[in-house]
């Protein structure tokens, strides 16, 4: 088992996040859990995942999240190195949105 989820309280921090009923909730959730900086910091990096993911290239991503080379690096280096499931979930949501429209 990796080290992260040695701890009970960290494992039942993800039971809870994956109970949330729905983006309401999920969203206000984290507007209790964590700071504005905190959340700022994940939604830009999830907004860096989901331009690195459509081909955007460094510079465009750093002028439209403002994010630092070194956040836009670290998040590449989890798009082709971590486990898969960040790519999953926004593939996941451009199939949603595509058919949507």
């Amino acid at each position: 088992m990796p080290r992260y989820f040695a701890k009970e309280r960290s494992a039942e921090l993800y039971e809870a996040i994956a109970r949330l009923s729905d983006a309401e909730e999920c969203r206000r959730f984290f507007d209790d859990l964590c700071s504005i900086s905190e959340l700022h910091a994940i939604e830009q990096r999830f907004e860096v995942a989901k331009l690195l993911n459509a081909g955007q290239v460094y510079t465009d991503i750093m002028d439209k999240t403002h994010a630092s080379s070194a956040t836009i690096s670290r998040v590449n280096r989890v798009l082709n190195y971590g486990s898969g499931t960040l790519s999953d979930v926004i593939n996941r949501l451009s199939s949603a949105d595509a058919q949507k429209a």
